[in-house]
């Protein structure tokens, strides 16, 4: 991730949009003090549209201040199953250029998923099954047995899940995930359970890969932490701090800081800024320090 635009050094904090989802949860705690009406399914932690919430920039988007940010950060909080789907790749996101379903450019999407919270027997959909080919899929689809034709992973709190694009792939209830992916929200659904929302089959059969790497990742110790996945779309890293001080070395690029649990600061030669749980902050440049008492999560391109 090349520094952030605009010029900015100090490390600034942002504030999460809630976004509802026919599938979202009506009580986020005890990750949100929030209880809605509305089924919230994400909260999205360096969305564009997301207000910054400290420094001279206060009040502004991200997108105003920084541009697109190049990776978008979020928490699910699936009550129901997501819809079956699929993203691009960066060479078909290439190829394709624009297209309707996207509303403008197709975007690439390799994410990844860090289970926070699994039920008992949670499982996530990921990746067909051996020999299953494109007219299986289509096949399946049109009869309405596709979910038989893709690969359950019973996942459980810590673990990484790796979803390149091309994947096919969906989330089921019973998790609570923090997603960290390209910024893209180019997505082609091949099923919805009946659900009357739009599909996308010509594109998505167009863009699903039958063999992919996803799956999940086993953690690497690194100095101070874990590193939870390295690929070059992203890496991630989890910390946790107790009543202490923990330096962190330069990327290269602008950092995100996620509080999972806890409070601190963060602080860097540009300044520095309070962590509050369930929040971004973002660091544009350089290495930094946290102190206090938290369980968090770094991430960058690269």
């Amino acid at each position: 991730m090349s520094n952030v635009s605009g010029g900015m050094k100090m490390p600034f904090r942002v504030r999460p949009e809630l976004v509802e989802r026919v599938w979202g949860s009506h009580d986020l705690r005890p990750w949100y003090e929030v209880q809605s009406a509305k089924a919230i399914g994400e909260a999205w932690l360096t969305g564009d549209a997301c207000a910054i919430e400290t420094g001279p920039e206060s009040g502004k988007t991200l997108s105003e201040v920084v541009g697109k940010f190049p990776l978008l950060v979020k928490m699910l909080f699936p009550q129901d199953k997501l819809s079956v789907q699929v993203h691009p790749d960066d060479a078909d996101a290439a190829r394709l250029g624009e297209d309707a379903t996207s509303k403008g450019k197709v975007e690439a999407k390799t994410e990844c998923w860090y289970i926070l919270h699994a039920e008992p027997g949670a499982s996530v959909a990921l990746g067909l099954k051996p020999g299953v080919d494109t007219s299986a899929v289509r096949a399946a689809i049109g009869d309405g047995t596709l979910e038989a034709l893709v690969e359950q992973v019973p996942v459980s709190a810590g673990d990484m899940v790796y979803v390149p694009a091309g994947t096919i792939h969906a989330i089921g209830p019973g998790v609570v995930i923090l997603e960290i992916q390209q910024n893209s929200d180019t997505t082609y659904r091949l099923y919805d359970y009946g659900r009357p929302r739009e599909l996308h089959l010509e594109q998505g059969l167009g863009v699903l890969k039958l063999e992919t790497p996803a799956g999940k990742v086993a953690a690497k110790a690194v100095e101070g932490g874990v590193e939870l996945i390295r690929v070059p779309h992203f890496t991630v890293e989890r910390y946790e701090v107790q009543d202490a001080e923990l330096e962190l070395a330069a990327t290269g690029g602008a950092q995100v800081v996620i509080v999972l649990a806890g409070e601190g600061v963060v602080r860097s030669v540009g300044g520095e800024v309070e962590l509050k749980a369930g929040e971004a902050v973002i660091v544009p440049e350089g290495g930094f320090a946290v102190r206090g008492s938290a369980s968090l999560v770094r991430c960058w391109v690269g």
